[in-house]
């Protein structure tokens, strides 16, 4: 598990950890954690989320407009 850099500050991710086709997201509210996978949300989207969580802004605003009810 990595620690979300929350650049901008006022992020609901806490952490993540990424797999080949899946990334796992915990969020700061009841610390529960989100497995997004290729199967489930698509392999773009998983990507896109990889990418924003390695650059530590933007991840918690992303799921919530694009992929929110998409864990597996």
């Amino acid at each position: 598990m990595n620690r979300y850099k929350n650049s901008g500050g006022n992020s609901g991710v806490h952490a993540y950890e990424i797999g080949q086709d899946y990334i796992v997201v915990w969020f700061n509210a009841g610390g529960k954690s989100y497995t997004y996978s290729y199967g489930k949300a698509g392999r773009q989207h998983v990507e896109n989320m990889k990418e924003l969580a390695i650059n530590g802004q933007g991840l918690n605003s992303y799921i919530m407009k694009n992929v929110a009810k998409m864990f597996d």
